[in-house]
């Protein structure tokens, strides 16, 4: 448990938080870093060099066993199966209404082995759910001894080449490779939440505090913490657990059926299916504020005095200079373009609703 609280956990690297002066913060039931230096700074480093994210906080399970036989392949929204060996799939673990349990990422280790990378404070359900449908196999929970670092930004990749070696520059956008780094087995992954170059480090929780300290020597390399992370992710249009999408809300309605293959049997698709058959009566839009103002989780969407919505996240945006945001409004106002009013209290700016991602520059399939 964290030294600051018993209420909260911490990663293994807490304590080189704390000595890097981060300011830290309660993220999911967890201890995090939200920021060393400061957001726009940290922000700024990731879109024009290289930013070191501490992800321990979420969760990795392990499953071996037939896929098809133990039910994993009925779990998700997307087919594991399909899933070549060295790849890695984005998608939902629904509930029997069709609403996001959590959305995560599946590894193909094997033809007979998985990691399923969930988020940190849907990890507990997650695991219980996941085991109630599971049939057979080898399922466990590998948080605990499993540590998760984000290289992000440009440079990652000249980076990584220069410490682990050039394997690293072949690795495509959702490869990944198994390897050993400071002579641990490593899964070195060539995803992450940002819109740049980047990548994503598994190893040993005991070890990943010397890979923290051999990043950080390199001086294109600087700690990141959520609050840079939470800009870069909304700029480039990513939903959020929690905020954007959850246990209430459909794919949808979040705009995200493309990760949702109706043509494979899971739990939730029939509620879908029956969704499908009927107008919706939200859907999430994006929108970008026509000044510098900044939209906030919660503030409501008005058109004129009436309110047809609600923000769910939004930031200022460093790289356009302008408020932007993810929320949920009555489908008549979800057309690009459509003019709408973002309230809270006295508060007031005008928007207009836009495509995503809101930042289309970055490096992340460079």
């Amino acid at each position: 448990m964290s030294d600051a609280t018993t209420a909260l956990f911490a990663t293994p690297l807490n304590i080189q938080h704390r000595a890097l002066g981060a300011l830290m913060a309660p993220f999911g039931g967890w201890d995090m870093p939200i920021q060393y230096e400061g957001i726009i700074a940290e922000h700024r480093w990731c879109r024009e060099q290289a930013a070191l994210f501490d992800i321990c906080h979420m969760g990795e399970f392990q499953f071996k066993g037939d896929i098809v036989a133990a039910g994993l392949e009925d779990l998700f929204t997307f087919s594991i199966t399909a899933i070549p060996v060295g790849r890695s799939k984005y998608g939902f673990l629904l509930n029997e209404q069709g609403g996001i349990i959590d959305d995560l990422i599946v590894f193909r280790m094997a033809e007979d082995e998985v990691m399923i990378v969930v988020n940190a404070a849907t990890a507990p359900n997650d695991c219980k759910v996941i085991q109630s449908r599971l049939k057979g196999g080898q399922f466990t929970d590998i948080t605990a001894a499993t540590a998760k670092l984000d290289l992000q930004g440009p440079k990652s990749r000249e980076v990584l080449v220069d410490l682990l070696g050039g394997w690293v520059a072949e690795i495509p956008y959702f490869k990944f490779v198994q390897q050993t780094v400071l002579g641990v087995p490593a899964i070195v992954s060539r995803t992450g939440y940002t819109g740049e170059l980047g990548y994503e480090i598994f190893l040993p929780a005991d070890k990943v505090g010397e890979l923290w300290e051999k990043l950080l020597a390199d001086e294109r390399v600087k700690p990141a913490g959520l609050g840079a992370r939470d800009v870069l992710r909304l700029e480039v249009g990513y939903s959020l657990y929690g905020s954007d999408i959850d246990e209430a809300t459909t794919p949808l309605e979040a705009d995200l059926a493309a990760f949702v293959k109706l043509d494979k049997q899971f739990v939730g698709k029939e509620a879908l299916l029956k969704q499908q058959e009927q107008p919706l009566k939200r859907v999430k839009v994006a929108f970008k504020v026509t000044s510098r103002r900044t939209p906030r989780h919660g503030f409501g969407i008005f058109d004129g005095e009436k309110q047809i919505g609600e923000v769910t996240s939004g930031v200022f945006s460093p790289m356009l200079g302008c408020g932007i945001g993810l929320g949920y409004v009555e489908p008549g106002y979800a057309p690009l373009g459509t003019s709408l009013t973002i309230k809270q209290d006295r508060a007031a700016m005008e928007a207009e609703v836009c495509t995503v991602p809101f930042f289309t520059e970055g490096s992340v399939r460079g």
